[in-house]
């Protein structure tokens, strides 16, 4: 029996040779170093998460927030006044001056100002001042008043007119037809000029 049986064992468990069985640790440092490694990810994360919600409480996110603003406009203050109402055609009296050397502007186109309602005064040739020196289609000559309605809304009648003030005290209006005159806009190309004359100017929206 060798020396390395243990007593009262006999001969079953004998251990012969010079090579002995080697008793294997469990896999704890194993097991330790991946929970370790994975407590550090899990604490890692939990602290990146932490800041995250420290810098929007605390303001850090301003950056973003003045990104969003500046494309927002604040929306204008109302006037006091409300802006005055443009006339109606039928509120609008039109003399009709032929400056060129064709005959007959003045009648034709007196002519059709009234289907389109307005109101016809004085129809013949220009005074001398403007005769034969309109270059353009036409110009409207009025009071200054005029600036704040009259003139837009002939205006809309003939495409290319000029406007120029002068010293009378009534509300009349004159077209002067100039040597590029051909023709008065197409009554649908009128109309909707006069509408979208008559539209507010969109304001901008208000920021949250």
């Amino acid at each position: 029996m060798s020396m390395l049986t243990p007593p009262g064992m006999g001969g079953k468990y004998r251990i012969t040779g010079d090579v002995y069985p080697r008793m294997r640790r469990p896999h704890r440092r194993r097991r330790i170093a991946l929970a370790s490694a994975a407590a550090v990810v899990v604490l890692g994360a939990a602290g990146w998460g932490t800041v995250q919600l420290v810098d929007v409480f605390s303001g850090d996110g301003t950056k973003t927030t003045a990104g969003k603003q500046a494309d927002c406009k604040p929306a204008p203050k109302a006037s006091a006044t409300p802006a005055a109402a443009l006339p109606q055609p039928a509120q609008i009296t039109v003399n009709v001056y032929n400056a060129t050397a064709r005959s007959g502007l003045a009648k034709t186109t007196a002519d059709e100002l009234k289907k389109r309602g307005f109101k016809i005064g004085k129809v013949g040739n220009a005074p001398v001042a403007y005769d034969k020196k309109v270059p353009g289609a036409g110009l409207l000559l009025g009071a200054p008043a005029a600036t704040r309605g009259a003139f837009s809304v002939l205006g809309t009648q003939l495409a290319g007119a000029t406007a120029k003030t002068d010293t009378r005290g009534t509300a009349d209006v004159d077209l002067i037809i100039g040597t590029a005159f051909k023709t008065l806009s197409p009554k649908a190309t009128a109309d909707a000029a006069l509408v979208a004359l008559a539209k507010p100017a969109p304001t901008a929206k208000p920021c949250r």
